[in-house]
């Protein structure tokens, strides 16, 4: 199998969580289980899915080639018609694609879907989901913003659901709801229309608020920052903006909400550490890859040639035998003493919070100035895999797999036991904060500024 051959030789955590035994297990158990007859989708949730979920790296993801992904977007599937926010022992339906349905509304909290409870559910479908060694936060954020994709494909669909939930006088029922078929829905068909519509280049939306904002209440006591990504958005000059607002107009707090932050750049993620950590830090303890090229394997590989040329030029071969990336291993930042900023810093963290802004947090997490605040980070505290992320393209089927080149242990990491970077104040769910659509994180941190405020 030519993806056991290109992860076995390049992916540079393949054994971190589990032993080599097992993973052998697995290759063999998913190899034997291909047919002639599986469709595309079969093939990813039935063999790949599962197969890289062993590997528990957040970074090791399969996708359909692109021809494909489009038709899906143009042609949407059945499922069931439910969105709900899903979290340990809890599912609040947020949206019913069936309009008609007058018993299950939003906020009505779901018990069971088929019989299945929501830890049977998650427990199931967490078995075909990428995550960071055991930081299971990210996949229930993708559950809850993605529930009838992920359920159509991983438990199957029905032409019926039975759906137990919990009524206004806080009694158990059960209802029976149709399957969704979005070809008689007109506002599905509009959205597919939108989507496939031709963009004017000369009219294209403005991305960057998209990355990254900053604004500031009218008394100067806080100024929130929202990161979206550490890529694009021109971050340097952004943060060099910002800072020196918060300096000229002394805002005492800032909040720096990085909860849907994906990562990106390694250099912007420094860079705005720079402004918040007090003392010199570096990106990692160790940077490592496997080979110091792909060779004849590159041919699988997006920009084979580039990823190959980049492994040649960036790592050397250590006294351990590994292949090092030894700037960022060696390289040491120091604090801006221009603009640096003194004050409270409030950091908001959750499940999509990953790579390099869980490079972030880890760096600033617990110096004295520094709160974290929310869920549970998606990326891992000891480390991750990263850096470089090509896609492999499979030969015959055209699958992508995205295989991380680089593995990173995070610098002055603690224990490898697979957890996220953890807030210092957790701040979870609730069904109240859900059905009155209310950002309950926002409002802790604000709640916390305002008392501090007030006991000035």
């Amino acid at each position: 199998m030519i993806l056991r051959e290109l992860l076995e030789k390049f992916h540079p955590a393949l054994y971190w969580y589990t032993p080599k035994d097992s993973m052998n297990y697995f290759f063999d158990r998913y190899y034997n289980s291909i047919t002639d007859s599986m469709t595309r989708q079969q093939f990813g949730f039935s063999v790949i899915a599962p197969l890289t979920e062993k590997i528990r790296c957040g970074h090791t993801s399969f996708s359909y080639p692109s021809a494909y992904s489009r038709q899906i977007r143009e042609h949407p599937h059945l499922s069931i018609p439910l969105y709900m926010k899903i979290w340990q022992d809890t599912m609040v339906l947020t949206l019913n694609l069936n309009k008609k349905d007058s018993i299950l509304k939003p906020g009505t909290i779901i018990t069971r879907i088929n019989g299945m409870s929501e830890k049977q559910l998650t427990d199931t479908m967490f078995r075909f989901m990428p995550s960071d060694g055991y930081s299971e936060n990210v996949n229930y954020i993708r559950l809850s913003g993605a529930f009838p994709y992920y359920h159509r494909n991983i438990i199957g669909l029905s032409s019926t659901y039975e759906v137990q939930y919990i009524d206004s006088a806080g009694i158990e029922q059960t209802t029976m709801i149709p399957v969704y078929d979005p070809s008689t829905d007109s506002i599905s068909k509009r959205i597919v229309q939108a989507r496939t519509r031709q963009v004017d280049p000369k009219h294209k939306p403005q991305k960057w608020e998209n990355i990254r904002s900053f604004t500031r209440d009218t008394a100067n006591q806080y100024a929130v920052m929202t990161l979206n990504s550490f890529t694009g958005g021109r971050l340097p000059s952004f943060f060099k903006r910002s800072f020196r607002q918060l300096r000229k107009n002394k805002i005492p707090n800032l909040i720096i909400d990085i909860r849907n932050n994906g990562g990106g750049n390694v250099s912007n993620y420094t860079a705005l550490t720079k402004y918040v950590r007090d003392t010199d830090f570096k990106v990692c303890d160790t940077m490592i890859t496997n080979t110091n090229g792909l060779g004849k394997h590159k041919k699988y590989f997006k920009e084979g040639l580039l990823n190959s040329l980049i492994l040649l030029f960036v790592s050397k071969k250590g006294d351990d035998g590994e292949y090092h990336f030894r700037y960022w291993e060696k390289h040491t930042f120091h604090p801006r003493i221009k603009n640096h900023y003194k004050g409270q810093v409030y950091i908001l963290i959750s499940g999509p919070t990953f790579s390099a802004s869980t490079l972030f947090a880890h760096a600033v997490k617990g110096q004295q100035n520094v709160t974290l605040l929310g869920e549970e980070a998606g990326g891992g505290a000891y480390g991750n895999s990263g850096i470089r992320i090509p896609d492999v393209v499979l030969p015959y089927t055209k699958m992508k797999v995205r295989l991380p080149l680089f593995r990173i242990v995070q610098y002055q990491h603690g224990a490898k036991d697979g957890r996220g970077v953890m807030p210092d104040v957790f701040i979870p769910p609730t069904v109240e904060n859900i059905r009155n659509n209310v950002d309950g994180k926002m409002k802790k941190v604000l709640e916390i500024i305002n008392n501090n405020i007030n006991r000035q």
